[in-house]
């Protein structure tokens, strides 16, 4: 005969003090640990949305990220006629770019951070169709004109439309503003790659990779087995988005793997807690538990009615936490990437899925801080509890 729900509803009212304690301690540990992993989400999120399903990029073979690629002026004219390459009315939809890192303070500490300049070709916005100018205008090639993403404008001084910047050697203006979609561009600084190579004393002929838009996801395969194969070059070609889910990974990793760590420590506490909690309640209904066993409430019963209890105060401090939590969704941020070694602004991702882990957390806390005090009560002898009467 199980013991009916309410029971357990009156009694978490009755020692509302006590019930109290255990969620917040459930609760705190849930929102740290939800907030760790809407931040490694956000990361990956962000890095990700950069890359197009429609794109593809081309790097030298070996390369392990843009800095360290070269692609020269020769093996671009071979990609351009490669199968697979989309035209816009006869010109190849390919962008060969430059990559270099600049130290620019940001308006939060006023410390320098790397960030990556970028440059790109006049048809960047043909390949790469999330990017949007949302003030002013797109650079003119053969100009020391620059092009701003919307976070790092919002990140780094003087990067404001109209603001005269100095770096590798040369003066540039600001005279746009662009929206990726949240993206890692939403970081970047973009300008003419031949004007870039120039100033930092670059021949123009070479690039640090090219990224080139595709007829189709489709034609992906038979594009890297042309150029592959191809003996006037020597180049790895990746899908945009698998590239930038490569460059996600170090520090999402990090990320996800200190939030265990410190999910798991507060866990303990809030364990012990919940243990205390129980054990205490528990204590306070000797009578009730004995009463209940002598009138034909089996031991399994018991147990189960003390485990869902503690199951409910969890769920309650599940809630709890990850509604605490919520607000940060879209709250920008920043962090260094480890694979480029430049600043990247993201914002942190709380999504169902995540919420659900939390509570799914939350659950198994009130489950081993739950468990043992209620096995405690139901084996407990009746004759020798109701002799405490």
């Amino acid at each position: 005969m199980a013991i009916p729900v309410m029971y357990n509803i009156r009694s978490v009212r009755a020692r509302w003090v006590s019930a109290i304690v255990a969620v917040l301690g459930i609760a705190g540990t849930v929102g740290v640990f939800v907030a760790m992993l809407a931040l490694a989400h956000g990361f990956k999120t962000t890095l990700v949305s950069s890359g197009s399903p429609d794109n593809a990029i081309i790097r030298r073979a070996g390369a392990t990220g843009e800095i360290d690629g070269s692609v020269n002026l020769d093996q671009e004219h071979v990609i351009q006629d490669a199968p697979g390459v989309a035209h816009d009315g006869g010109t190849p939809l390919v962008s060969p770019e430059v990559v270099v890192l600049a130290a620019f303070p940001l308006k939060s500490t006023g410390t320098d951070a790397n960030v990556q300049v970028r440059g790109v070709s006049p048809i960047v916005q043909k390949v790469r169709t999330n990017v949007k100018i949302v003030q002013g205008r797109f650079f003119q090639p053969g100009l020391t004109e620059l092009i701003v993403g919307k976070y790092a404008e919002q990140s780094y001084q003087g990067f404001g439309l109209g603001d005269m910047v100095k770096f590798g050697g040369g003066t540039w203006k600001v005279v746009g503003i662009f929206d990726a979609g949240g993206s890692a561009f939403d970081s970047e600084i973009w300008c003419d790659s031949t004007v870039l190579s120039q100033t930092y004393d670059r021949p123009t002929n070479i690039f640090q990779s090219i990224t080139l838009r595709m007829t189709s996801p489709a034609a992906f395969q038979s594009l890297k087995d042309s150029l592959t194969s191809d003996p006037r070059l020597t180049v790895q070609v990746d899908r945009e988005r698998d590239f930038y889910d490569r460059q996600s990974q170090t520090l999402t990793t990090l990320i996800t793997v200190l939030g265990f760590l410190v999910a798991g420590v507060m866990g303990v506490g809030a364990v012990f807690g919940a243990l205390n909690t129980m054990y205490s309640m528990i204590a306070e209904r000797s009578r009730e538990v004995a009463t209940m066993r002598a009138i034909g409430f089996g031991a399994g019963s018991v147990a189960i009615s003390f485990i869902f209890e503690a199951l409910l105060i969890a769920l309650v401090g599940g809630i709890v936490g990850c509604v605490i939590v919520l607000p940060i969704n879209g709250l920008t941020t920043g962090a260094l990437n480890w694979q480029t070694f430049s600043h990247v602004a993201f914002a942190f991702s709380v999504t169902p899925a995540l919420i659900a882990v939390g509570l799914v957390f939350a659950l198994l806390m009130g489950l081993v801080g739950g468990a043992p005090p209620a096995i405690r009560a139901a084996t407990r002898p009746v004759a020798s509890a109701l002799r405490e009467l």
